[in-house]
């Protein structure tokens, strides 16, 4: 089963972090909706964080990966926020047991199909010899020339952890996503459809759902509504929080 935080009782809420990212990139947004009277479940997707490790990687088992951590925890009636990949997971989740989500919020990201653009993350993080013992320091190092944007490297050095005493290594299975890449950018299926209230919140830096998007998602989301946190990229939750949980928090308490 998924490894997760959990904070608060209440209303089960499910938090599915993005490709890279882990339940504790949302321990602080966690801990406010906890105190707004939800249970929190912040999970860590398969090959992220603390959860198994395996050689499948595809939406398809993420989502069931979700349906049978739900199934065990006896949660029912959820409400879902998913960034990124994780939105990707939460909208096939909720396209597929309609009957068990109350409400879907989808953090920058859209149905449709996304090219790989992750080589040069990749790149860097393929770059670390992990056998050479190197410090945190000397990892990042490695990392400036393949991400120069120092936010981005910090992110990623959250996965950073000791193996042993003296040897660092990655949470994530780099291996896995070296292989399974191209499932990153997989589209919803065409006969994907949930009808119940979505929100889509989009960074208004970032290019990852365009106005040009809106009517298709429409088609899949028909009761979708648009939200735009400004001046924020991709990771619009860590660079305005304080925006995305009043804009989150709105959907979520109100009809």
């Amino acid at each position: 089963m998924l490894h997760s935080r959990i904070e608060g009782t209440g209303k089960p809420l499910i938090i599915i972090h993005g490709f890279l990212g882990m339940s504790d990139n949302w321990k602080t947004l966690g801990s406010q909706y906890a105190q707004e009277g939800f249970e929190v479940h912040m999970l860590d997707l398969r090959n992220h964080g603390k959860s198994l490790h395996s050689e499948i990687f595809n939406y398809d088992v993420m989502s069931m990966d979700v349906y049978e951590y739900c199934d065990k925890n006896n949660l029912n009636q959820i409400s879902i926020i998913g960034h990124s990949m994780g939105g990707k997971v939460a909208m096939l989740f909720a396209t597929r047991f309609p009957e068990s989500v109350e409400k879907l919020i989808i953090a920058d990201i859209g149905p449709k199909y996304y090219a790989p653009h992750h080589q040069d993350i990749l790149a860097g993080l393929n770059a670390v010899d992990f056998t050479n013992k190197p410090t945190r320091a000397e990892v990042e190092n490695t990392l400036i020339p393949f991400i120069p944007d120092f936010g981005t490297r910090q992110f990623l050095l959250k996965n950073l952890y000791w193996v042993t005493p003296h040897q660092l290594g990655f949470r994530f299975n780099l291996k896995v996503f070296n292989d399974n890449i191209d499932e990153i950018g997989t589209a919803l299926p065409d006969n994907s459809f949930f009808e119940k209230n979505t929100l889509f919140i989009r960074g208004g830096n970032s290019n990852y759902i365009l106005n040009s998007d809106f009517e298709s998602i429409k088609k899949q989301f028909p009761k979708a509504i648009f939200e735009t946190i400004p001046n924020v990229g991709h990771w619009l939750h860590a660079e305005n929080p304080k925006l995305f949980f009043e804009m989150t928090l709105n959907f979520l308490k109100f009809e």
